[in-house]
């Protein structure tokens, strides 16, 4: 009968050392059933499950593998498996897998200890954990801390809303993003990213600096503020924004876009994306003057926004052709989709506002940029504290990879 063995290497990592240790087991015609292996800080933990066939004996096997790991100066364990225990293990495969993301300007013991017990208290096992930031230096501060690692869980939540909720609620309360989302073959094939333009793509509603120039800021940006709260429909308050700008200069829209400050992480995130053949969009409730501009600046692909009627030089008021509100706005994603040959679940949409919160619901991946409370609560995915190129992350792209692009 066959003996089944897990063996764990620990120690000071050099080249060479796992292809010594297959070379032992191939001499042996033993059968690798499973092996993973880590580095952190040049400390190696290797595992590796076997199977001893049944003319040969352990001992041989073990009593080489030994010593070979005294000769590397290695610690090794070996753990026999009984045959109805690793059965069991065969068995749980094609279990759920999800992935946990944690993005934060520095990482803490206590943000592992906080995600690895709600991740228990819902059923779920750590598999992995991967770095996707880079190395830290103690001795120079960067321009830009942060910090990401990713949880491979295995299972399924008991209940995938109050798991939600608790993640929502930890990540306030440790000033942290934690996103959530199942391990499927779409997470890694994204392929149209859809944005916001006002206070997403952008720093600033464009609306509001034309409302300014136009000496009707303060009323403009309240009604800004309410309608992207979600206490006014989008529509009418549009409407009547845009008629306070009746007889502005349009000269002064150049000017606007010349000075419009782009989001942290937008041209590296853009930058990435198209390197990787992403499509890119825009889908705005602002207007396509200014969405037309940066898509000459960062290569979007697509624009769709506003209209802002012009006659003799002048703003009229009044906004040409349909309204690009929240339901248009989903609209819009699904048309690109199917235009691209794309499913839904291979797109990502990002936004701020309460408009946003249809298309959010339609992606693949929704994700609330430094939004809105309301935006917030409602959307699937959350980044606060790191810039547009915190979304490298959600599709698991690491920095290193991010340089290689």
């Amino acid at each position: 009968m066959p003996q089944v063995i897990l063996i764990n290497l620990t120690g000071a990592d050099r080249p060479g050392i796992t292809r010594d240790l297959s070379a032992i087991l191939a001499r042996h015609g033993v059968r690798i059933l499973d092996i993973g292996q880590a580095v952190i800080h040049d400390t190696l933990t290797l595992g590796i499950l076997v199977e001893v066939p049944p003319e040969a004996e352990s001992h041989p096997v073990l009593k080489d593998v030994l010593f070979k790991a005294h000769e590397w100066d290695l610690q090794a364990r070996f753990s026999p498996i009984g045959l109805e225990e690793y059965e069991r293990w065969v068995g749980a495969q094609g279990q759920p897998r999800h992935i946990m993301t944690l993005i934060a300007t520095q990482l803490s013991a206590r943000h592992l200890e906080a995600l690895g017990e709600v991740a228990t208290r819902h059923g779920l096992n750590i598999d992995n954990i991967t770095r996707l930031s880079g190395r830290v230096s103690l001795a120079t501060a960067g321009d830009e801390a942060r910090a990401c690692v990713e949880l491979s869980l295995r299972g399924t939540p008991k209940d995938a809303s109050a798991l939600r909720g608790e993640l929502l609620a930890l990540a306030q309360s440790l000033e942290v993003d934690i996103a959530f989302q199942v391990d499927d073959v779409y997470r890694r094939n994204r392929r149209l990213v859809a944005f916001d333009m006002d206070s997403t793509l952008i720093q600033t509603e464009v609306i509001d600096e034309l409302a300014l120039a136009a000496g009707v800021g303060e009323e403009v940006a309240a009604i800004t503020e309410a309608a992207m709260n979600g206490e006014l429909d989008f529509r009418a308050s549009l409407e009547r924004r845009v008629a306070l700008l009746e007889g502005l200069d349009e000269r002064v829209l150049g000017e606007i876009a010349k000075r419009l400050p782009l989001t942290s992480g937008a041209e590296r995130l853009i930058r990435t994306l198209r390197s990787l053949g992403y499509r890119t969009a825009i889908l705005s409730g602002g207007f396509s003057y200014f969405g037309r501009d940066l898509q000459r600046r960062l290569g979007i692909d697509f624009v769709f926004a506003n209209e802002l009627e012009i006659r003799e030089g002048r703003l009229t008021g009044r906004v040409r052709g349909e309204i690009v509100d929240g339901a248009r706005k989903a609209a819009l994603l699904r048309q690109i989709a199917d235009d691209e040959g794309l499913r839904l679940e291979q797109t990502i949409a990002v936004g701020d506002g309460a408009n946003d919160l249809p298309m959010l619901d339609a992606a693949g991946l929704g994700i609330a940029f430094h939004a809105k409370p309301r935006v917030r609560a409602s959307a699937e995915q959350v980044i606060s504290n790191l810039g547009l190129d915190g979304i490298l992350y959600l599709i698991g792209m690491s920095d290193r990879e991010v340089q290689q692009a």
